[in-house]
């Protein structure tokens, strides 16, 4: 049998042919530990894998690539692909398809699938960000009624803006049904409840139990709400793609609270800084056109005599006398409106309230302000200027 003489490219394109037809090169998995990682300026990715005996070449081609992976050298992966040589020199390697991080779950991947999808149609862009109001009126609240989320919005937002009225959608936050519950909650301050700001959160939890928070169904609802949404799921090292997509996140319940009102005590504080600016600027400006108006009554004196002046140099001084009683009672007034102004205001102030013996009475997170809102046998919460007091209901006298 004569035995064909082949050129080398030949024998190169054979092996190639082979590689594509073998089964299971064609559609292979392998794991390793990645070495000689390199990302090229044509996007195309070069990398080797290896284990304690042995390594493979691989590329990943800039249209399989998912930057969100965040592969690099000592990274343990498993790839999926096929393997084929290369013609020109004749070696052969991986061409990956997919990769997943070794121990990272489907689930993962899940999120940073939809995560990329979402960014590309532009669902976080800052350009549809709505601005956190900064004086609500009322603060929507979509958590589980029973959970800490709750009581420590609560807290936080009574310490910090006492005047703010916080209504709650009791939602399940995890499990069966808990998407469905978490969309009905941001639908039902849009639709028919209206509030300033809305917070949707929850305590933390495993990637499986803040799972609900990554469902694509509510990201859409979330960025379709006409109503300021502040995201607060989990720790301040879990991220959710309501994170992503809402106008605020923040890494904590009380953080989020925070955001979403002013501090009573720091407006007050602010509030006399500027009442004290204004009175300054006035004042000098009262000297300051003082002094003018002496350097212009000064420099016609000189000719009073000689012009016969004498009667312009009087009115000039009545004039004086009387901008001098205008400034200073307008002055006057100025600063009893701004001691009216800052009355108003420390009437507001939580911690003067209780300075004055006063507490108050919350339930259910609510403050109370008639016994028609209490039944014998309720639990109330009393703030006292040092702490508070968990008490129950035993009669009630009306007044």
């Amino acid at each position: 049998m004569k035995i064909r003489v082949l050129e080398v490219s030949e024998v190169n394109e054979y092996i190639k042919k082979v590689f594509l037809d073998d089964p299971i090169l064609n559609g292979i998995r392998i794991r390793g530990e990645i070495s000689n990682f390199k990302i090229h300026s044509s996007g195309h990715v070069y990398l080797t894998l290896k284990d304690n005996k042995s390594r493979i070449r691989c590329m990943i081609y800039r249209s399989d690539y998912n930057k969100d992976l965040k592969l690099d050298n000592g990274s343990k992966i498993v790839a999926d692909g096929y393997i084929s040589n290369y013609v020109s020199d004749g070696s052969y390697q991986l061409y990956i398809k997919n990769v997943s991080l070794e121990g990272v779950g489907n689930l993962y991947l899940e999120f940073l699938k939809l995560k990329d999808k979402l960014d590309k149609e532009g669902l976080f862009s800052n350009y549809h960000k709505k601005p956190i109001p900064r004086f609500p009126k009322s603060i929507g609240v979509v958590t589980s009624e029973t959970g800490a989320v709750i009581r420590d919005i609560i807290n936080v937002v009574t310490r910090r803006y006492p005047k703010v009225d916080i209504k709650l959608f009791p939602a399940l936050v995890q499990g069966k049904g808990s998407v469905p519950s978490l969309i009905e909650g941001i639908n039902f301050f849009n639709q028919d409840h209206p509030v300033d700001t809305i917070i949707i959160g929850r305590g933390g939890g495993s990637l499986e139990e803040l799972w609900s928070f990554n469902d694509e169904g509510l990201a859409r609802v979330i960025f379709a709400s006409t109503i300021p949404i502040i995201s607060a799921v989990g720790h301040e090292t879990d991220f959710t793609i309501c994170d992503f997509v809402s106008d605020e996140r923040a890494p904590t319940p009380s953080a989020a609270a925070e955001i979403a009102t002013p501090n009573l005590a720091d407006l007050l504080r602010d509030q006399d800084l500027m009442a004290k600016r204004i009175s300054n600027s006035i004042n000098n400006r009262i000297i300051l056109e003082k002094h003018r108006l002496r350097s212009i009554i000064d420099r016609f004196s000189q000719y009073a005599d000689r012009y016969m002046l004498g009667d312009r140099y009087m009115e000039l001084d009545r004039i004086y006398d009387k901008m001098d009683s205008s400034f200073t009672k307008y002055i006057e007034k100025k600063r009893e409106e701004m001691n009216l102004y800052g009355a108003r205001m420390s009437s507001l102030n939580p911690f003067a309230i209780f300075d004055r013996g006063y507490s108050i009475a919350q339930k259910d997170g609510r403050i109370l302000s008639t016994i028609e809102d209490i039944d014998q046998g309720d639990r109330l919460k009393i703030n006292l200027k040092d702490g508070n007091i968990d008490c129950q209901v035993v009669d009630i006298e009306a007044k």
